[in-house]
């Protein structure tokens, strides 16, 4: 009798066709040479940054609690018993503060009953998106650089991914680009706006753009806003308020950017009901249901005060401020940022071609680390962003400003 290996099971397949976690993997730049699964840069730079006692400025996520409205609410709703299943598309009150809050900042009306879902942050209702609506022989449209997760789901999905090249330094498409991208085949495109990792927040012309093409081709829109409230100057424009687009636009967003709870997994998709109906169809069989009573907390913190949301993108801003300051000090050019977590600094007046190669050596050159903005793309733009770092802003002031200290030695330390 022959037993087979773990790795052969994986092999025994591949004469078919890669299977799908290799597409994932393949989709998310996280396929080795050889097939097998590489480790990622995220994964590589966040232990070096340990082994170094490194200041992490690679992963976007804060190091503060979200508001305290919010916290208590969670802490109320456990002691109270809620902490069985929520009904699959999301508990009713959740439901209705998501409809209020798309009416009360964008004028959007939304039945909180047809036209919501609440899921497991907003990579679950993504992922939901793409794989209800996108498969073999369609394309999903992405701009460039691009979240992790999209390639991968798109892999998944077994659909082509396609992209359009954001140009530094304001990280926009070239003229024409848009258009030359989209074919019959595009069924879905993907909008990151406010966009991770370039910090841009696009500008009603394109997002207009997107809107009149995806109508040219009878393409869906899904659109990715989770820091819609998290910009510095321009106002985020929600896809769905553009003219022809209500129809074939997916919006979702989560609470973990906005209130600073991205432990707790809450995210939310609304659209039109058939559309919203074909998603929830695939999102009952990934999930299910989540953080019962963390939905009821995301429920009071869409209903705060709108001095909340403005507080939050103006102590974000001077965030960005500071850091920016620190890069500059080292040497580096800080493109724009208008929104999100994060800055991109260019490496190239250091005489740096190959980033990647730096935020390897950074924990242990100065004690911070940052992650390439190459991985973020296919291998066309990693070869244009060859220089550029990601740098994320959402930490203490306090960690900051040593972050920005140590940064400002970069240049003696190469």
């Amino acid at each position: 009798m022959s037993f087979s290996t773990p790795a052969s099971l994986l092999r025994s397949r591949q004469a078919a066709g890669p299977a799908p976690w290799q597409r994932t993997a393949a989709g998310a730049n996280l396929l080795a040479a050889d097939g097998n699964l590489g480790v990622t840069i995220f994964e590589e730079i966040t232990a070096t940054a340990g082994r170094h006692n490194a200041i992490n400025l690679g992963q976007g996520f804060p190091d503060e609690d979200g508001p305290a409205e919010m916290l208590d609410a969670a802490r109320a709703a456990i002691a109270s018993g809620a902490n069985q299943y929520a009904p699959g598309q999301g508990l009713p009150v959740l439901r209705e503060a998501i409809a209020a809050h798309q009416d009360r900042f964008y004028s959007l009306a939304v039945d909180p009953g047809t036209e919501v879902i609440v899921s497991t942050g907003a990579t679950e209702a993504i992922a939901s998106a793409l794989l209800a609506l996108a498969g073999p022989g369609d394309e999903v449209l992405t701009f460039e650089p691009f979240y992790d997760s999209y390639g991968a789901v798109i892999g998944l999905s077994g659909a082509t991914h396609t992209t359009v090249a954001l140009q530094a330094p304001h990280f926009l498409p070239d003229d024409g680009a848009l258009e030359a991208a989209f074919s019959e085949r595009t069924r879905v495109v993907l909008v990151n706006n406010p966009h991770n990792p370039t910090g841009t927040v696009l500008p009603r012309e394109v997002l207009q753009q997107v809107v009149d093409l995806a109508a040219r081709y009878n393409a869906v829109i899904v659109t990715d806003e989770v820091y819609e409230h998290l910009t510095f100057g321009p106002q985020h424009i929600p896809v769905a308020t553009l003219p022809g687009a209500a129809e074939r636009t997916l919006t979702i967003s989560s609470a973990g950017k906005t209130f600073s709870v991205t432990g707790w997994k809450i995210g939310w998709l609304t659209g039109p009901a058939p559309l919203v109906s074909a998603v929830r169809t695939v999102k009952t069989f990934l999930s299910y249901t989540s953080g019962t009573p963390f939905q009821y907390a995301v429920a009071v913190g869409l209903g705060l005060p709108d001095a909340y949301f403005t507080e939050a993108a103006a102590t974000l801003k001077a965030k960005r401020d500071l850091l920016g300051e620190g890069l500059r000090a080292a040497g580096m050019t800080v493109l724009p940022s208008s929104g999100t977590y994060f800055l991109t600094a260019d490496t190239s007046a250091l005489g740096i071609t190959d980033a990647t190669a730096l935020a390897r050596r950074l924990p242990e050159l100065i004690g911070v680390a940052a992650i390439p903005v190459a991985v973020f793309c296919h291998a066309d733009g990693a070869q244009r962003t060859r220089s550029l770092l990601r740098f994320a802003f959402c930490k203490k002031f306090e960690v900051l400003e040593q972050a920005s200290e140590r940064l400002a030695g970069l240049g003696g330390a190469l």
